[in-house]
């Protein structure tokens, strides 16, 4: 949706608190989100693109999970229908698998009716750019509407992307081609990672579009994304795109909230989407309740969650994401990343 559209549509507000800390906590209040709401979907600015995203999105791995293909085409088909429009995909998912079956899905007037994301791991220009226009074609797409770079997980990730010959130069050149519309990075290891790829792009004069990280009721008690990183990106108008708010499952391993309180808790921050993994038509359908019942939360409600889960969160046991590599693709193939071109670090 264009921004003249989206001023011309009914909004209300979202309230978006967020507990800094637990004992006691400190509640930071960002300016509301503008919030428009068709049927039971609601729909949030994406930063300043002047594209209005679905509160929830499709997450692109768990699409691919599925043995038959028809099965993830009718998941995203569904989805779309009820008025999900954002797609999160990447191009190593499944070794391109789940880009293959979203590209299918979205044949037969679909593709026009979605803001398209996918990801790419290279960290040089000549492999970014073989990888951007592998997702082109898998897709079936002349143009993505987002492309972000994948798993900016290391501290040297920055570097290699802004060097001469880096990552960032293919991006810009498939921007300027109109294969791709805006720019954004992803990142689920240390909040600092982060704030450095922004410190980075500051200095080379750019503006990322997007921002995407775990953003969870665990997180706010070990390594927070939404501590640290969450009030730059407010200030800086980039749009927040929240991930593993069920921490791929394993915060409810934990026995302390249900699936829709950490819906909840991350539809309530300031986040465009909530980008959550949808491997079947039942989680699809908790999803879509969870955004059909939310209200904004009160700050006692915030802080209700995060009490039950301050115990179990502080050694980061159940966001395994930020102390383990067994989410790290690129850190199982190195391959990815493509060749140190001269000039990158």
């Amino acid at each position: 949706m264009k921004r003249r559209e989206f001023l011309e549509a009914v909004t209300t507000t979202a309230t978006v608190p967020l507990l800094a800390g637990a004992q006691p906590p400190d509640i930071l209040q960002f300016e509301k989100l503008p919030e428009t709401v068709r049927g039971d979907m609601r729909y949030r600015p994406l930063g300043t693109t002047g594209e209005l995203v679905s509160l929830i999105g499709v997450g692109g791995h768990h699409i691919g999970r599925q043995k038959e293909e028809k099965e993830s085409i009718e998941i995203i088909r569904q989805a779309i229908d009820a008025g999900v429009n954002f797609m999160d995909n990447c191009w190593d998912y499944h070794d391109g698998l789940s880009e293959v079956r979203m590209g299918k899905a979205l044949q037969d007037g679909y593709r026009k009716k979605v803001f398209l994301m996918t990801k790419i791991d290279a960290r040089s220009r000549e492999a970014a750019a073989k990888q951007i226009d592998e997702s082109l074609k898998r897709l079936k797409t002349e143009v993505i509407d987002l492309m972000q770079h994948h798993e900016i997980l290391r501290y040297e990730d920055p570097d290699r992307i802004f060097a001469e010959g880096g990552a960032l130069e293919a991006m810009l050149a498939a921007q300027k081609a109109g294969k791709i519309r805006f720019i954004g990075f992803t990142g689920h290891k240390d909040p600092e990672i982060h704030l450095r790829m922004l410190d980075v792009a500051r200095q080379h004069k750019f503006k990322f579009d997007t921002v995407q990280m775990p953003l969870n009721v665990m997180d706010a008690h070990f390594r927070s994304f939404g501590q640290k990183v969450l009030p730059v990106l407010v200030k800086e108008r980039i749009g927040v795109l929240g991930m593993k708010s069920m921490a791929a499952g394993m915060i409810l391993k934990s026995g302390t909230v249900t699936p829709i309180e950490c819906l909840h808790f991350a539809m309530n921050l300031p986040t465009s989407a909530v980008i959550t993994g949808i491997d079947s038509l039942k989680i699809l359908h908790q999803n879509l309740q969870a955004v059909k019942t939310f209200k904004p939360l009160s700050n006692e409600e915030v802080a209700a969650l995060l009490k039950k889960t301050a115990e179990k969160a502080m050694q980061g046991e159940f966001e395994k994401f930020k102390t383990t590599n067994i989410f790290d693709g690129t850190a199982q193939h190195p391959e990815w990343l493509g060749p140190h071109d001269k000039g990158a670090v």
